[in-house]
């Protein structure tokens, strides 16, 4: 399956229209580890964020961040996962499973 394909259904129209519109903030603290951006709950449309959410876990697959599993959705080139309030996402080739497959993963440092 390509990046950009999914499992489930296609994204709506509303909820492309509202990934594009956001201004993705940029995870300084992991830029050398896991790069990524993400957005916040209360700084977005409520209502798009909670149907974006939805969609992720509704049409999403499940992998392992380390030991951790999280459902995943790709869209556009994109990886999406979220975490409560945080909606994250990063370039399909940043993530765990294909960093891992290529040799790629950084040294595991626990906070």
């Amino acid at each position: 399956m390509s990046p950009d394909e999914t499992l489930g259904a296609p994204l709506p129209e509303a909820l492309q229209r509202f990934i594009a519109e956001q201004e993705w903030i940029f995870a300084k603290t992991y830029a050398e580890t896991w790069p990524h951006e993400y957005i916040v709950k209360d700084r977005v449309d409520a209502e798009l964020f909670a149907q974006l959410a939805d969609h992720i876990d509704t049409h999403g697959y499940t992998e392992s961040f380390y030991k951790t599993p999280l459902v995943y959705f790709d869209y556009d080139g994109h990886t999406y996962w979220h975490l409560g309030i945080i909606i994250n996402r990063c370039l399909h080739d940043d993530t765990f499973s294909r960093r891992k497959r290529d040799g790629r993963l950084p040294p595991f440092t626990p906070k």
